[in-house]
């Protein structure tokens, strides 16, 4: 799989590797399609039939290929921390051992920021690291934002008196820009996916009914704790086994979506459906926000129900990492929004 920041180089990419590579079926994947011919596209290379896939970020998240095993990302700087990260999960999803491989033309090229996101994402690889992803993303670029207006000033720079009167100004839009969060136990996440630990598993873990009940538990409270136990979790017993991180990652589901305000999330074909208390301008703000342009692109607000349309119906277990990778990048926003 090879990503590009736009599709105005694939034809070129296409043609060189098409000369490179004779004998191997190669395509292109950008939005611009037609949704069917990408529907195609899509279903060749998750069987196999299509060996090379050039794309843009499309294929950043949402989609699952079971079979790819390498991702050559190029011109890494023009990508968000965010995207890669995404971009660098698409492989290595069925047990297999994948490769990832990120170039840039030169290193003394490249901007302190764009060294600081490549470190970055050395760093953060595992589950519930996403969260420290986005902190780290947020410190890079910066946190300039009060309620939605760019503020780049602080006290020193803009004075005391037009700094209160900037303050004042915005404190009267909190009601505007006020998210509403829900108790975590009224939250209701109807994806009947059901995660059955191996038997040498559960032997490892002792008690696993007492683990997986204080996982509850700190869910319940924030979502600090819940990141907090993971790693936790995972220094005492390594890395869980899939049906364990599935249970994980619906925790972290519901814990999200209770905090931006999401009290059920079903799917119907290839739409999502989020039922949700907030309203045009909170909404407008974090999609704004989001680092993804597919999730941001696919998100619609209609009435009380946030909808995507994904590019396909996905597997149970690929469209939950889906709407946790969309969670994640919504909960990401709220550090800017008020929140009671």
């Amino acid at each position: 799989m090879i990503p590009v920041p736009d599709d105005s180089g694939l034809g070129e990419i296409m043609e060189f590797l098409k000369e490179s590579f004779p004998d191997v079926e190669v395509a292109i994947a950008h939005g611009k399609q037609y949704s069917r011919q990408l529907e195609e596209t899509m279903e060749k290379f998750a069987l196999g039939e299509i060996k090379i896939l050039i794309c843009t970020n499309i294929v950043e998240s949402g989609l699952d290929i079971q079979n790819a095993n390498t991702i050559i990302i190029q011109d890494v700087q023009q990508f968000g921390l965010a995207q890669l990260y995404q971009l660098r999960g698409r492989v290595g999803r069925a047990d297999k051992e994948a490769f990832a491989y990120l170039f840039y033309s030169d290193r003394s090229l490249l901007s302190d920021q764009a060294l600081e996101r490549l470190a970055a994402l050395e760093e953060c690889r595992d589950l519930g690291q996403g969260f420290r992803l986005a902190e780290r993303d947020m410190g890079i670029r910066g946190f300039g934002t009060i309620f939605g207006e760019q503020q780049t000033g602080d006290v020193g720079n803009v004075g005391i008196d037009l700094f209160f009167e900037m303050l004042f100004e915005s404190l009267s839009k909190v009601e505007d820009h006020r998210v509403v969060s829900v108790p975590y136990h009224s939250v209701q996440v109807d994806i009947n996916i059901n995660a059955h630990l191996p038997s040498d598993y559960i032997n490892y873990l002792e008690n696993p009914m007492e683990i997986i009940n204080e996982a509850e538990r700190v869910a319940e409270k924030d979502i600090w704790s819940l990141m907090q136990f993971t790693e936790s979790f995972r220094r005492q017993y390594g890395k869980e086994p899939r049906s364990m991180e599935i249970l994980l990652k619906k925790l972290y589901v519901r814990r999200m979506a209770a905090d931006i305000g999401v009290t059920r999330i079903y799917s119907s074909g290839k739409i999502v459906f989020m039922k949700t208390n907030i309203n045009k301008k909170v909404f407008k703000m974090m999609t704004e926000s989001m680092a993804s342009d597919i999730h941001r692109n696919s998100l619609v607000l209609e009435g009380d129900q946030m909808k995507a349309e994904l590019l396909l119906e996905l597997p149970k277990e690929q469209l939950l990492n889906w709407i946790f990778q969309c969670l994640a990048e919504l909960h990401a926003s709220l550090p800017a929004l008020i929140k009671y």
